[in-house]
């Protein structure tokens, strides 16, 4: 029989390793985690955003710095190719750097199913060949059939990737939802489906929208002290579409200021002289989600308190 492997106590290092990051306070080197949040809270693009820093070794969000950079390989499950090329693109445009010079390496087949061997040796053989700094998989809901909210179903699946991680030194991102209307949870806690996923990750990374429109991200690691919680938004400059990073005591307001979404479009407006203005440049200055400002605008033009024209929007009269 093999013996285990064993060492004499005073042979054991006094302190531990100094802390190694892939992307500085939110991911640590070769580690497995969640990007984890409710729908529509940009979980996708932060894990874009997180694989567009790594193969540039540029800093992710604008601000984390890349310690390691590396070829990414990404699968997009849930999106349309046309769609995860336009998000590469906004985000390689905030960032200032040109996605035909990244090695970002795209999975394009139809489906991949994490509980299927046939899949898992595909996969295992892909990530063999190309030798990924970080593979991203998102989001865990298309990448199986079985029952999430069982652990002996979820265990195996996550233990798989686990094992990808140990042998090809690889981080390991996958996208997963939380449960709708746990806002009052601890983030982890709300991560749908079994409690193996929080108990799995190395690093965690957790999106939640506030009353303001705005995200917070929340970060956890296993073995690191994290960081504050941070604010981003989504937002359009240009070609540039992306999560940005929000310091709100920059932002604060030094008097009582418009706080409805049809106050904020009408103090836009209004500071516009008369001009009409894009729908673009509008949603920048109001910083509201697309569907919302169009919703509002409409609302408003109904109500005659906004007149639309071919360049844009104008208060009546």
């Amino acid at each position: 029989m093999t013996r285990l492997p064993v060492a004499p106590a005073h042979t054991l290092a006094e302190r531990a390793e100094e802390q190694r990051w892939l992307v500085d306070s939110l991911w640590s080197e070769e580690a497995v985690g969640i990007i984890g949040g409710e729908p529509k809270c940009c979980k996708s693009f932060l894990a874009l955003d997180l694989a567009v820093s790594v193969a540039a070794g540029a800093p992710c969000l604008r601000r984390f710095a890349v310690q390691r950079p590396g070829r990414v390989l990404l699968y997009a499950a849930e999106d349309a190719m046309h769609i995860v090329r336009h998000r590469l693109d906004g985000i390689c445009a905030a960032a200032g750097l040109d996605l035909a010079d990244l090695d970002v390496q795209v999975i394009t087949a139809p489906s991949l199913r994490l509980d299927l061997n046939a899949d898992r040796d595909s996969l295992d053989e892909t990530i063999a060949r190309l030798k990924p700094r970080l593979l991203v998989l998102d989001p865990f809901v298309r990448l199986h059939r079985i029952d999430e909210n069982i652990s002996g179903e979820v265990a195996p699946l996550l233990a798989y990737l686990r094992d990808l991680q140990r042998r090809h030194a690889v981080a390991v991102i996958l996208v997963h939802h939380a449960r709708k209307g746990a806002g009052n949870m601890r983030a982890g806690q709300a991560l749908r489906g079994s409690s193996e996923f929080h108990a799995w990750g190395d690093s965690n990374l957790y999106l939640r929208r506030d009353s303001d429109d705005r995200i917070t991200l929340s970060v956890e690691h296993r073995a690191a002290q994290a960081i504050p919680a941070i604010t981003l938004e989504l937002l359009q400059r240009a070609d540039a579409l992306a999560l940005e990073v929000v310091d709100r005591t920059a932002h604060a307001p030094q008097s009582a200021a418009p706080q409805s979404v049809d106050d904020r479009i009408a103090a836009a407006l209004a500071n516009n002289a008369g001009q009409p203005q894009p729908f673009a440049d509008l949603r920048a200055v109001c910083r509201v989600r697309t569907t919302t400002l169009y919703e509002r605008l409409a609302a408003m033009t109904n109500a005659g308190r906004v007149v639309k024209s071919g360049d844009g929007y104008h208060l009546a009269g």
